[in-house]
């Protein structure tokens, strides 16, 4: 007699996007240049629905704005149907633990995104999980911000090896993904922080080694002024991250001097303006610089869009 579970194909192992660090260069074109297409195709009404039948979970442990509507509205454009499910619908790690939701979900949808507050909560959930597991932001990273950056890099420059693309302010998440992407593209990464709040040593060197296969160069300063002079773009985030608002008044003692404004950008006069929003404006980011012609803040918002879509096609479609 035949095994039942002889006669169930064996699944194979899922992808998942958990870390900037999963892709590789050929990965990180191949979703770019969907991506390209993807806003090609949206702006002339002409989406195809290769997610048709697909089921994703949007598992949201922290407010969205931009990750959310972006998820929601792209699975929904390619045919396929998002599920959001709130915080206290779910509790992760109160009403279940992350391994458990994992096995659970993935007996009912296709792919999970998930936005929590602590790195090992993701990691925990996709070792469980048997559908592709996308990092929607950790405190660790956020990989598809760091895609849509790199897509609006291209939007405006073209050809990035050999830009520099200086990241200003604290050395957190966004910055840690920011490094890994733009080493693996080429670009020239400079990151300016006060002292103590620099990005983490291991997600450095892991660039470096990054940068120096792709011709390019990594480089973590105090200073902002040398950091920025001559670059093709400047980006910020906010200085004090979700979870960490008790330390809002120390932060802005510490990070004074690195707002970006005019007086900072005077050293790269054509420099892009980024900011993965949303922004404290007044604090890392004047209203000049967020709202200049310099500005691409908005495209950073829009492309999350493609190349989230791009991601859930790679990786459930290949």
């Amino acid at each position: 007699m035949i095994a039942r579970a002889e006669l169930v194909p064996a699944r194979p192992p899922p992808r998942h996007l958990l870390s900037s660090a999963d892709l590789d260069a050929a990965s990180l074109e191949r979703i770019l240049a969907s991506a390209t297409v993807l806003r090609e195709q949206r702006a002339a009404k002409r989406l195809p629905r290769p997610l048709a039948g697909c089921q994703v979970a949007l598992l949201f442990e922290k407010p969205s704005l931009r990750t959310r509507v972006t998820f929601d509205a792209g699975v929904t454009a390619l045919g396929g149907h998002a599920l959001y499910l709130a915080p206290e619908e779910v509790g992760i790690g109160r009403r279940e633990t992350a391994s458990d939701i994992g096995r659970n979900l993935s007996r009912w949808v296709d792919a999970i995104v998930l936005r929590t507050f602590a790195h090992r909560t993701l990691t925990e959930l996709a070792e469980a999980a048997s559908v592709p597991v996308i990092n929607a932001l950790t405190d660790r990273e956020h990989p598809c911000q760091a895609l849509a950056d790199l897509l609006t890099l291209r939007q405006h420059l073209g050809d990035l090896r050999g830009r520099t693309l200086t990241f200003v302010g604290d050395g957190n998440n966004v910055c840690h993904s920011l490094l890994l992407t733009a080493a693996l593209a080429g670009l020239h990464v400079r990151v300016a922080t006060p002292p103590d709040y620099e990005p983490e040593a291991a997600v450095v060197r892991h660039a470096k080694r990054l940068a120096q296969r792709a011709g390019a160069t990594v480089e973590i300063t105090t200073d902002p002024r040398a950091a920025v002079h001559a670059a093709d773009a400047v980006y910020t985030d906010a200085w004090t991250s979700m979870g960490a608002e008790a330390d809002a008044d120390l932060r802005r003692l510490r990070f004074a001097g690195f707002r970006v404004d005019a007086r900072l950008l005077a050293g790269a006069p054509n420099a892009l303006v980024m900011h993965c929003l949303p922004a404290h404006r007044g604090e890392e980011i004047s209203d000049e610089a967020l709202d200049g012609p310099q500005s691409v803040v908005l495209d950073q918002a829009e492309n999350r869009l493609y190349v989230q879509q791009a991601l859930l096609v790679d990786l459930l479609i290949g």
